[in-house]
């Protein structure tokens, strides 16, 4: 069976730090809790208005893997802005998941509009290839857009999968685990990685297992508001345990 590596996603535990302006809790010791409990993977959304994970936090956690994890990736999402680029390229992660940002939006809600973006997309995924850095953009749920994502060149696309998750448990949850299968097929046949996020918990990942070529997830909102009742460790572990580790 197909089992999907786990990177989660702390900007949660950075935005509650901020709200008190110290450092409680710690961004490290959440990095560490996480990947005691399996985490394959760290990720963190940088934002320019700095609201969760914020700029210096990017270099202080990769220092960290680096001295304490060495074998755990680093998946940086970001918009493609020149300043975040450059910090990307500096820090040199194993993966950057280029996600588009809209005006207001409380988190990433849609994907990249194809091929629209191509020439704002293309220069940016190239320079970060050539760093060596794995490249990722976030799509909308339609196999249609997928040779589309194969043309700026990167090397693997994350599902939206917002509506797939929010018709878990409804009438409309097969016709969306469809669509998401179409997806991953579409990719195969691309020759391109296939990761997914959004909106993801115990219960919906288990509709994606066996899910084709499915590499990797990324979570952040659902595990911290599950840690809230039963703590990280075992709020990382039921999400492992979804994946069928």
């Amino acid at each position: 069976m197909n089992r999907p590596l786990l990177s989660v996603n702390i900007n949660k535990y950075a935005l509650l730090r901020n709200a008190r302006g110290h450092n409680a809790p710690d961004v490290l010791w959440a990095v560490d809790e996480c990947i005691a409990a399996g985490a394959h993977g760290i990720t963190v959304h940088p934002r320019l208005d700095q609201r969760h994970t914020r700029r210096d936090d990017v270099p202080a956690i990769a220092n960290h893997l680096r001295e304490h994890h060495v074998h755990i990736e680093y998946n940086i999402e970001c918009e493609p802005d020149p300043g975040l680029i450059d910090l990307v390229l500096e820090i040199r992660p194993a993966q950057c998941t280029l996600v588009p940002v809209g005006p207001g939006e409380v988190t990433s809600d849609h994907g990249w509009d194809l091929p629209k973006e191509n020439d704002l997309l293309i220069p940016v995924i190239a320079r970060l290839k050539d760093a060596g850095i794995r490249v990722s953009i976030f799509m909308d749920c339609d196999p249609e857009l997928v040779a589309r994502a194969r043309n700026t060149g990167t090397n693997r696309v994350e599902i939206y999968t917002g509506p797939y998750a929010w018709a878990w448990g409804t009438a409309d949850q097969e016709r969306e685990r469809e669509r998401m299968f179409a997806v991953a097929e579409a990719a195969q046949v691309a020759g391109l990685g296939l990761n997914a996020g959004h909106d993801l918990d115990r219960h919906n990942l288990l509709g994606l297992r066996g899910l084709p070529g499915l590499q990797e997830v990324s979570i952040g909102h659902a595990q911290i508001c599950r840690a809230l009742e039963v703590g990280t460790r075992q709020s990382v572990e039921e999400l492992l345990t979804a994946l069928g580790y």
